[in-house]
């Protein structure tokens, strides 16, 4: 797992983060709320939560789920 420190705009960053994080989550199953939650309480995440919109949050979903399903 990278250990560098996370931005709202590093999707595909965040995006592995996840993946080794929560290895085993059905992402269908997860929503915008849950992920915003998950990606704060990343160990390395430092940027502003207030900074994010669904916009953000709708793009880290769908690299995720790209990711998952490749």
């Amino acid at each position: 797992m990278s250990l560098d420190a996370l931005y709202w705009d590093a999707t595909y960053e965040i995006v592995c983060s996840l993946d080794d994080t929560y290895p085993d989550i059905v992402i269908d199953d997860v929503g915008i709320d849950q992920l915003y939650k998950m990606i704060v309480a990343l160990p390395n995440f430092a940027d502003d939560p207030a900074l994010v919109n669904n916009g953000i949050l709708n793009a880290i979903l769908r690299e995720w789920y790209e990711e998952k399903m490749g």
